[in-house]
Order: C-alpha cells, then structure tokens, then sequence
C-alpha cells in the first residue's frame, strides 16, 4: 500500500508540472522530504496533517494518497493548504550561460493562491521565485527593495513587460520595448537612458516579472 501511494503521489507531480521540491515546501518541509519519501521510503508514512494539505493542493481524494476514505469528504484544516509556497531567493550574477542556476533561498518562502497565478499567467510553479529589486531605475513601478514574483519558464520577450535579464554578466530588473526589428532596455525612471545599442546575442532573458509587493 505504501508502495502505491508513492508511485500515484509521483505520478501525480509529473502530471500536475510541480516538483518534489515545491510540494515539500507547500508543508513546510526540507526541500528534499517529498524525494525522500517517494524515492528511499523515509519517512515510511506521510502524516495526516501533511497528507490533507498535499491531497487538498492536487485536488485529489485523501483516500488517494493513503488516507481513510471518509477523511476525503471533510473540508482542509487549514487555508494554507490550497497555497503555492514560491521561494525567495538571493541572486547571484555569474559570467556565461545558466541564467539563475547560481541561486540560493533567503529567507521565509511567499504563500500564493494558485488561482491568483494561474491568473496573472504563470506557467511553471516549479519555476518561480520571488526575488528583492536593488536601486530605483524602475520607479514609480518599483521600488528598491520590493519583493518580485519572477516566472523562470517565461524566457520569451514580451513587448512592454517587465524581465529579470542579463546583459555583458549583469543582471537587471528592465522593461523591454519592441520598436521595428529591434529591442530597447527600458528604465521606467525618466533619470535613467534606455539601453539600445547593445549586441542582441549577449542578452539572456532570465524569466518575467508578474507581480511586485512591498512593506509600506
């Protein structure tokens, strides 16, 4: 029975786009609890507590997961369950290809509904991250030090939306315009000049901005 539970839990997380690591954070566990629980059997059991949160995030049935039938009848003991934990990151620029693979997770991860994501385009939930803006050539739209929602798998330019991107090994938070044939760096701060004469081939998109929040 156990056995089964993992292969459907597995199952489940290939089918839905999530990964091991995601899942583990949505309870609060180590990144590596999930992978450990599927992959070596430890621990041998999910706990109710973390069995309904996970049944209640991939909508399925508890009994589905290993739990009592009736138990799948009754409501999630928690509004957390149904959030999206999304990590916040601290960035570090590096030379060469790999965009944020040099990432490391900073402080406490940011709870999402999954239908507010889904509703400002999200695409991988896997591939999301909040990171903190530095300086203020976005003003007014953002600020030094807001908290970014910043979707990875999003490494398509987009006119007129704001990207995570890195040009000549450094990485900016900028708005990028379509003009013609070719791409402008944009700063929403009027004090800062666009960036246009730049190789295209040394820009990499790292991923789009889709929501800001700060501490007022």
């Amino acid at each position: 029975m156990a056995d089964d539970v993992r292969s459907i839990l597995d199952a489940l997380i290939r089918e839905r786009g999530e990964d091991y690591s995601s899942l583990s954070r949505l309870i609060g566990r180590n990144p590596a609890y999930i992978q450990q629980f599927i992959k070596r059997g430890t621990p041998r059991r999910l706990s109710e507590e973390d069995r309904a949160r996970i049944a209640a995030y991939l909508r399925v049935p508890e009994a589905q997961l290993g739990g009592r039938a009736e138990a799948s009848a009754r409501p999630a003991a928690s509004g957390d369950a149904l959030l999206q934990a999304v990590p916040r990151i601290e960035v570090r620029a590096s030379a060469g290809p790999g965009g944020m693979a040099e990432i490391e997770e900073h402080g406490r991860p940011i709870a999402f509904d999954p239908l507010l994501l889904k509703e400002i385009g999200a695409q991988r939930t896997s591939l999301l991250s909040v990171i903190r803006v530095s300086g203020d050539s976005m003003e007014p739209t953002l600020y030094d030090r807001d908290d970014i929602l910043v979707d990875r798998s999003a490494t398509r330019a987009v006119s007129g939306a704001i990207h995570v991107l890195r040009l000549d090994d450094l990485l900016m938070v900028k708005r990028l315009v379509r003009q013609g044939s070719a791409w402008i760096i944009c700063s929403d701060n009027p004090a800062y000049p666009d960036i246009r004469d730049f190789d295209p081939a040394a820009l990499q998109l790292i991923g789009r901005v889709l929501w800001c929040g700060r501490k007022l």
